[in-house]
């Protein structure tokens, strides 16, 4: 077990910015098509996190044309270049599956007031 983690620890980010479940974030993704590299955008409300040390995942969600769309994000994968913390929500929940059933001003979070 030792070596296992010995290998993980290699592959663990250092700086990871302080988000949790509510917030509203911009997720930077390196995408390749094939020979060519670019940086695609995500942004969306953190619903879930998952895991922890070198398998932490978390899911994000946003609403585009009308449809909802969720993606999981390895929180240590070398294509996620980034995460940019946009607003602080104030939640009571660990995961916000609720947000899929809601449409419209139902599905906001409040934002945490500092």
């Amino acid at each position: 077990m030792d070596a296992l983690k010995l290998i993980a620890q290699d592959s663990v980010k250092k700086e990871i910015p302080e988000f949790e479940v509510g917030d509203t974030v911009k997720v930077n993704v390196n995408i390749r098509e094939g020979e060519r590299e670019r940086i695609q955008v995500f942004e969306g409300t953190v619903t879930a996190r998952k895991g922890s040390g070198v398998s932490e995942t978390f899911t994000v969600r946003r609403v585009s044309y009308g449809v909802g769309v969720e993606r999981v994000f390895p929180v240590h994968s070398p294509n996620v270049k980034g995460v940019e913390i946009v607003r602080k929500g104030r939640v009571r929940r660990a995961k916000l599956y609720y947000l899929r059933d809601r449409v419209g001003k139902a599905a906001k979070v409040k934002e945490q007031i500092r």
